[in-house]
């Protein structure tokens, strides 16, 4: 998913965002992966033309730049991926964990979503947003992690109050290695 014309597509990093400029490449990127978020568009869908630039979490920008499919540019210079890997983790100290998550889900062909909304770290489809509502919840946490049995059962209310199975992946960063929990509610 190369950008003809000019090789890789250039992301600038803002904050925390990566924002793709270039409209032709924002609706690529956006149609074949549903990557990013169209700026001013509240719900987009997969088959419109994305005709404004495109927002990209910077988990979503390392993934693309670990493909190749990225140039990334902060303060007027290339970084790279190693280096907004750097950078990432110094604005949010799970970065790691979650990239890590990110990533293995993405391998398995889901397009992995904000959750945010939903109290939960990414919302899963398995088609994409627009053809489906998201139908899990998965919320990251190290393998070392002391788990709350009160926030399990907090967080599975409103999973379950949303139609959606909840999900913890639990990472072992020096590993890689993520073991999945998936908590489906049952009436008695």
């Amino acid at each position: 998913m190369k950008h003809e014309s000019q090789g890789k597509i250039r992301a600038l990093i803002i904050g925390a965002r990566a924002v793709i400029f270039d409209r032709k490449a924002a609706t690529e990127l956006f149609t074949k992966g549903f990557y990013g978020k169209p700026f001013g568009v509240r719900k987009p869908r997969a088959e419109e033309s994305v005709d404004t630039p495109l927002e990209l979490s910077l988990l979503e920008a390392l993934y693309l730049c670990e493909k190749g499919i990225l140039e990334l540019i902060k303060d007027n210079k290339v970084m790279s991926c190693k280096e907004l890997s750097i950078y990432a983790s110094m604005l949010s100290p799970l970065f790691n964990e979650h990239y890590i998550v990110y990533k293995d889900l993405r391998e398995r062909g889901y397009i992995v979503r904000s959750g945010m909304k939903f109290g939960a770290d990414f919302a899963i489809y398995e088609r994409g947003p627009g053809y489906e509502h998201a139908p899990y919840l998965v919320t990251v946490m190290r393998l070392t992690d002391h788990i709350d049995p009160i926030e399990i059962v907090s967080a599975g209310r409103v999973s379950h109050s949303v139609r959606k199975r909840l999900i913890v992946a639990l990472v072992d960063p020096l590993n890689k290695i993520i073991r999945y929990i998936m908590f489906k509610w049952v009436k008695m």
